[in-house]
């Protein structure tokens, strides 16, 4: 499954345990939602999703 795909369904990724939680009640609470994940190559990348659930943005180290 992609990363993308993962996040939309709920898998978070490489996070800790205290940041799926905090994701598992954003959910709820209607705030911001974030997924860690690795590409093919190794690299990590988040995935962050806004309040609002308008805007989802990928970020690379470099941006991070």
């Amino acid at each position: 499954m992609s990363a993308p795909l993962r996040h939309v369904v709920g898998d978070w990724g490489d996070l800790g345990a205290e940041d799926k939680q905090v994701n598992d009640r954003a959910l709820v609470e209607g705030t911001r939602i974030s997924s860690a994940c690795r590409a093919a190559n190794g690299t990590k990348f988040w995935i962050i999703t806004k309040h609002d659930r308008r805007t989802t943005t990928v970020l690379l180290p470099e941006d991070y």
